[in-house]
């Protein structure tokens, strides 16, 4: 569970979990002052974190040599009611290129990708102030 509170200066949010804290804010050209993670740069980060992850447990459960590899994922919502996640990936040069077919496979498998392209709902679990009648 990720919990989100306001700060002091406009539009920053500090949000974490128990053990971890980060900061988000918005562009200066929206009013914040662009010192934190914007909300859309954090779908970018889940991703690309999380294909990052994949591939290395892929590789090391499959004995496949790591040297690592860097993924730049990028959201598009230029078409109206269509959100496109580009990605690329850059293998370590020393990564064969029967490995990285195989790597890109796994992609399709990421857990975070995989929520990302099903269905989503939002549930709102706000509970609602009773109005005096309601007592």
């Amino acid at each position: 569970m990720i919990q989100a509170q306001n700060l002091a200066t406009a539009y920053q949010t500090q949000f974490g979990n128990t053990v971890m804290q980060c900061l988000a804010d918005t562009s200066p050209h929206k009013g914040g002052s662009g010192k934190g993670f914007r909300p859309h740069e954090l779908l970018e980060a889940a991703l690309a974190s999380c294909m990052n992850m994949s591939l290395r447990m892929y590789a090391e459960a499959h004995d496949l040599p790591w040297a690592g590899t860097s993924i730049e994922v990028t959201l598009d919502r230029s078409q109206a009611g269509q959100t496109i996640f580009d990605y690329c990936v850059r293998f370590d040069p020393a990564t064969s290129p029967d490995a990285q077919v195989r790597l890109l496979r796994v992609l399709e498998h990421c857990p975070v990708r995989k929520t990302l392209s099903g269905s989503l709902a939002f549930r709102d679990a706000t509970q609602a102030p009773q109005t005096p009648s309601e007592t």
